[in-house]
């Protein structure tokens, strides 16, 4: 069962084409997939079909309307809150996984309806009412009280939603999720409920980009006055958000048999949130190379002064920087063109304002808004494929070009400069597939593509070298292998006493 939150099938590229990947590398697997988001409108129809040996299907939605209990009187059980209270300390102060396992094991069962801790109880009880009341006191340096209790009720309302979810879902061999979070907590739920295995993919790192999110977000109230403000701390609310989804992914971690990261910065980066060491491994991103390859026979002798940004419209691939860099680039080369291909629905609003940008620097020939495009279309096109990210992974979508024996401009996130330059002296002596540079630089990003563009030479051995590097080192066979192993490990670990597995129709909805 893959435990996907805001991904496949309703998202294109990144993430899930990834998905998309492993399920359909996989042919003798049956998989199940629940899909988990925010809202029903901020997705439509799928972006991707179902492949054949998808045999069950669900969604839910964490931040729509909740079907709440019934209000009733209730003094709450005292000693199910003290360990919840303590639980919290414990998350506050970095317990061992130890620990933590020892307060899941406690709690999870109290969570279903009817028990200690379920959801009239958090709602309702004079207990709750207490305990949201005293880490106000003791923690909150945000005056309002209001404001703190509601961001308390509704951060911690899709708990119940979840346990529901996992005391529904179909008894399972083993459990994949591909992000901490919502997905991740559930994998946890899962993994108390039933025994099973779960292994945790995480491309990015959740609270990283939730962080990002948190961050640029309008909508988490600031409740001090002027004089009460400090320039150098975020928001207490702000704050408490970033801390929830830190303690989602340390209860994901915890639970999980196997943690896996794209690349050694990443898988050290989960060690200091609170990943147990002996069960992190690192499996690289792959693609199809005997697919992409093909298109290399289509390219042009010399780079065409194409540079292509594949990705979705939104804040985080900072279209804007590229646009901008666009217009140093035609400045010296006035014939080269922009192209940005992928799905502007995701944002509208800011895909408004990269199309107004690109108009008032006069750029409206020059950059080109493509929307989702079939990468073998485009790819012996272009003279460069860019990324102007300010957070990634390892982008499948550098690979891809790569194979096609396009190099790249690429902003340092990630796992880029190992993509672009090499990780090891081996990997390294292959040669640079391209440039790296500082996020939102545009003079860089620019001069960076000029010189690729402007120098045969070099962009040659940068195309040989970006082909060299991803036939070693990143194919589908390669990380197909590494999965296998660990499926195959999840697959014989012994039999929970679980009913059957349940085939569903692979578009019913939960």
């Amino acid at each position: 069962m893959l435990l996907l939150e805001g991904t496949f099938p309703y998202v294109s590229g990144g993430v899930s084409s990834w998905v998309n990947q492993i399920i359909r590398g996989f042919p003798d697997l049956s998989f199940g997939i629940c899909f988990i988001g925010a809202r029903s409108d901020d997705y439509g129809e799928p972006k991707y079909a179902l492949p054949e040996n998808v045999v069950h299907m669900e969604r839910h939605f964490m931040l729509e309307e909740h079907d709440l209990p019934p209000k009733r009187r209730s003094k709450g059980n005292q000693k199910a809150f003290t360990t919840v209270r303590t639980f919290h300390e414990s998350l506050r102060s970095g317990a061992s996984v130890t620990t933590l396992n020892a307060f899941m094991n406690e709690i999870v069962p109290q969570l279903p309806e009817g028990r200690h801790l379920d959801a009239s109880e958090f709602l309702y009880s004079k207990q709750a009412w207490e305990c949201i009341a005293e880490e106000y006191e003791r923690h909150c340096t945000d005056p309002s009280f209001i404001d703190y209790f509601w961001t308390v009720r509704m951060m911690h309302m899709p708990v119940w939603k979840l346990q529901q979810i996992a005391q529904d879902l179909p008894p399972t061999r083993c459990y994949h999720s591909v992000s901490t979070g919502y997905a991740g907590f559930l994998g946890a739920l899962l993994k108390h409920q039933t025994g099973r295995p779960l292994t945790l993919s995480e491309h990015g790192i959740y609270t990283k980009e939730r962080r990002i999110d948190l961050f640029q977000s309008t909508w988490i109230h600031d409740s001090r006055g002027v004089f009460e403000k400090d320039a150098t701390q975020a928001p207490y609310l702000r704050e408490l958000w970033i801390r929830f989804f830190e303690a989602l992914g340390k209860i994901c971690y915890e639970a999980s048999d196997h943690i896996v990261a794209l690349y050694e910065a990443n898988r050290l980066r989960q060690v200091a949130d609170g990943a147990p060491a002996e069960r992190t491994l690192n499996i690289a991103n792959g693609i199809d190379l005997r697919r992409i390859e093909k298109l290399r026979a289509l390219r042009p002798p010399s780079p065409p002064p194409v540079l292509c940004l594949i990705g979705r419209v939104v804040p985080i691939k900072d279209i804007k920087t590229f646009i901008r860099a666009m217009r140093t680039v035609v400045n010296q080369l006035p014939d080269a063109q922009g192209w940005i291909a992928g799905p502007e629905d995701e944002d509208p609003a800011y895909a408004a304002e990269c199309r107004s940008i690109a108009a008032n620097l006069g750029l409206t020939e020059n950059v080109k808004f493509l929307g989702f495009q079939n990468i073998a279309d485009i790819l012996p096109k272009v003279g460069l494929i860019v990324l102007s990210s300010i957070s990634e992974a390892l982008p499948l979508v550098l690979l891809e070009g790569f194979a096609a024996g396009v190099p790249c401009v690429a902003t340092d996130v990630g796992s880029c400069r190992q993509l672009v330059y090499g990780l090891d002296e081996k990997d390294k002596a292959l040669g640079a597939a391209g440039e790296v540079v500082g996020i939102a630089e545009p003079e860089e990003f620019a001069h960076a593509a000029i010189r690729l563009l402007c120098d045969k030479a070099r962009w040659h051995a940068s195309q040989a070298a970006a082909i060299a590097r991803v036939e070693r080192y990143y194919t589908h066979d390669i990380m197909f292998g590494k999965y296998r192993a660990i499926y195959n490990l999840m697959l014989t670990h012994p039999p929970a006493a679980v009913a059957p597995t349940r085939r569903g129709c692979p578009h019913s909805n939960g």
